[in-house]
């Protein structure tokens, strides 16, 4: 296993509405921690990988109880600091049948969106990491942590820490400031060996379409984009067909320089909560890239995550080794 793996990001308090009801329909919502970051975070320790997480956090009850959350769940949170400002949050109404689920985000202002790279000694911060994990959802939120999220990512490959990037390109954060996500993204997939992203995310970055389908499209999307960033070396997706919002068609990939691997469609029914799946594929791929794995190894990791946590409330997965290999063997009946 490599050194501490570091994760930066936003921590997040997701408020959901009881069962399938509309937010609002009741007065009364549950509450999770979560966060794209620490959820990959909190996938890996729960594959025994030693995680810390770097943030900020207003210095609040809200604050201090998602610290806690991630740390309960096996995360160094020592980085974790204070910030004025207020806790970040989103509201879930979970779909069902042919109603989709549904996010309002409130989180404008937050303790982690006004932090910015002088809030951070990332020499320290990074100093004998065996990697550095960030997604585009930071640079997102504002120019101070797009600033922030450049800063690391900067110092990582100065230092020599590989670093890990998930697109997760959300256009609203991005329109709600004057932004130029294509310069800030294609700067940090410039910084990353491993890219959490599909076709749609390197046409972004690469300002170019792709005429194949299905796999023939993503082999060529994937050899535009290590032919345009000479440090990649593994581009990782899921590709996601939507029958009704309990029941998913999901496939992985993982494509290396030299080779690829696609899993067959798998059918998720009776779907639990879908929040955080792709957070848990990215935490299953690093596992089996960390592990010596090869490209079908990644793939087939990151499905057997991806498709684990649908089948659990809350944002991350908190599924080790043994859940994986159950998954592989396709055994389901009760465990006794």
């Amino acid at each position: 296993m490599p050194g501490r793996l570091v994760f930066f990001g936003e921590l997040l308090v997701r408020l959901t509405a009881p069962g399938n009801e509309l937010l609002m329909q009741s007065p009364s919502l549950a509450l999770h921690v979560g966060g794209a970051e620490a959820n990959v975070a909190i996938g890996l320790a729960h594959l025994g990988h030693d995680c810390a997480m770097v943030s900020k956090i207003p210095p609040n009850a809200l604050g201090r109880g998602a610290v806690a959350a991630v740390r309960g769940a096996g995360v160094d949170c020592t980085a974790v600091g204070d910030h004025p400002g207020r806790m970040g949050l989103y509201f879930l109404s979970v779909g069902a049948g042919l109603r989709s689920s549904e996010i309002v985000y409130d989180r404008a202002g937050s303790s982690f969106a006004a932090s910015g790279p002088a809030d951070y000694d990332w020499d320290a911060l990074l100093a004998g990491a065996g990697l550095l994990h960030l997604s585009g959802i930071t640079p997102a939120l504002g120019p101070r942590s797009a600033d922030a999220a450049l800063a690391a990512a900067r110092t990582a490959k100065r230092l020599g820490v590989p670093v890990s990037f998930d697109g997760n390109y959300r256009a609203m954060l991005w329109e709600a400031w004057d932004s130029d996500p294509r310069a800030i993204l294609s700067e940090l997939v410039g910084t990353a060996d491993i890219l959490f992203g599909n076709h749609r995310d390197l046409s972004l970055v690469l300002g170019r379409d792709f005429s194949g389908e299905g796999e023939d499209r993503r082999r060529e999307a994937a050899e535009a984009g290590f032919a345009a960033f000479p440090d990649l070396k593994l581009i990782a997706s899921t590709a996601r067909h939507t029958v009704t919002a309990d029941h998913h068609r999901i496939a992985a990939r993982a494509d290396l320089r030299c080779s690829a691997h696609q899993t067959a469609e798998m059918d998720v029914t009776g779907i639990v909560d879908r929040i955080g799946a792709g957070d848990a594929f990215a935490a299953g791929v690093l596992h089996a890239s960390l592990s010596g794995g090869d490209a079908r190894a990644m793939a087939e990791t990151g499905l057997a995550l991806t498709c684990l946590k649908h089948s659990l409330p809350g944002d991350a997965s908190r599924f080790g080794a043994a859940e994986i290999a159950m998954f592989h063997s396709g055994a389901l009946d009760v465990r006794r």
